[in-house]
């Protein structure tokens, strides 16, 4: 399945929606045989990253992209959701810092919506 940047607008908009923060969209494509794009997000606490994860759960399949997994409930520190050629992580801030996804996937290209 191809990801459209559409699509990626409507997900940053559900993050949105739960107040979800510092939204980044790393375009992996030609960098990782796992996947397209990495959709990164940042939720207060436990019980916003599990609202954000809970709502794009009822919202993806809504905008036509298949949930295959899901990680890191119930703990929230860190949610995965592997959707194929995306993969969404919704972390608190301690953790997101900790990680640094960003820096790590360094080569990539940010898109910009």
């Amino acid at each position: 399945m191809v990801i459209s940047y559409d699509q990626l607008s409507q997900l940053a908009d559900f993050i949105d929606d739960k107040k979800g923060r510092d939204i980044s969209i790393l375009d992996l494509k030609g960098i990782s045989i796992i996947t397209d794009y990495f959709m990164i997000a940042t939720g207060n606490s436990k019980t916003q990253t599990k609202a954000i994860a809970d709502h794009l759960l009822e919202k993806l399949p809504e905008v036509g992209i298949p949930i295959l997994r899901v990680e890191g409930l119930p703990e929230a520190e860190w949610i995965l959701l592997d959707c194929g050629d995306l993969v969404i992580h919704i972390m608190l801030p301690e953790t997101r810092e900790f990680y640094n996804l960003e820096k790590l996937w360094g080569d990539a290209q940010r898109v910009v919506l």
